[in-house]
């Protein structure tokens, strides 16, 4: 997910959103332990989301 594209989510569809990816992210990291994963790279764009969702909710929450 792009920058652009959070941007244009409001303050609740992003926390939705940001439960989503950890989760999706805690079924990868288990999955990958188990057994290997055919694109390991998949955890590292899923942390990586992660963290644009939250730095787009903590600069929403300082400007206000």
């Amino acid at each position: 997910m792009k920058t652009r594209e959070i941007k244009e989510l409001n303050n609740k569809e992003i926390q939705e959103r940001l439960e989503v990816e950890k989760t999706q992210l805690d079924r990868l990291k288990l999955n990958h332990a188990i057994s290997p994963l055919d694109n390991p790279l998949q955890i590292k764009v899923v942390r990586r989301t992660i963290s644009r969702l939250a730095t787009e909710l903590r600069q929403r929450e300082i400007n206000q």
